[in-house]
């Protein structure tokens, strides 16, 4: 929700839940379960999501498993827009392209169809948090694979003290709870 002066009047931060050593030891994950929990919050996060990122002029929204399809189906309708589902290896059915990449505690592999946008259209990204960057580094990645561009990527929490908004190389980036240290 925003206030006369545009600004966010919802505070995010406070349906944040720290659970250490998860999902390995010396890691505070950043659990938005909470957020989810209340229908007024998880309502407000959207609309405040876009609200940010509707002057992008997205053609389709990339969620991001599993977490990033909580925010970006609704996302996708707030805004009148596709969803591209973009998944661990083995889960979509069709032809798909696969793009690796590093975690702040280990490595993974994203999938997404071949068919999921056209060249030429401007593709979001959208997950729950970014913290090193690379899951949306490698999406954005497989959604330029298929020709389309990525105007913009959006999540509900940033860690800024992983500079994960770095490994998006000047990809206009929105977030809802910046998380400085």
């Amino acid at each position: 929700m925003t206030d006369a002066a545009g600004t966010r009047s919802t505070d995010y931060a406070r349906y944040l839940r720290d659970v250490p050593d998860f999902p390995e030891k010396g890691v505070l994950f950043k659990d938005i379960t909470p957020l989810l929990q209340d229908p007024a919050a998880m309502r407000a996060a959207v609309q405040d999501l876009s609200e940010l990122v509707r002057p992008l002029r997205p053609d389709r929204i990339a969620a991001i498993e599993s977490r990033g399809f909580l925010f970006g189906a609704p996302l996708a309708l707030e805004l009148g827009v596709g969803l591209i589902p973009v998944r661990k290896p083995g889960k979509l059915p069709w032809k798909t392209f696969e793009e690796s990449y590093q975690l702040e505690y280990g490595s993974g592999t994203l999938q997404i169809h071949q068919d999921a946008a056209r060249p030429g259209e401007r593709v979001l990204l959208v997950d729950d948090v970014l913290a090193t960057g690379g899951t949306a580094a490698a999406t954005a990645a497989l959604v330029r694979r298929l020709g389309a561009e990525v105007v913009g990527a959006a999540f509900v929490v940033e860690l800024e003290f992983l500079h994960g908004r770095q490994r998006l190389h000047g990809v206009e980036t929105h977030s809802l709870v910046r998380i400085r240290n």
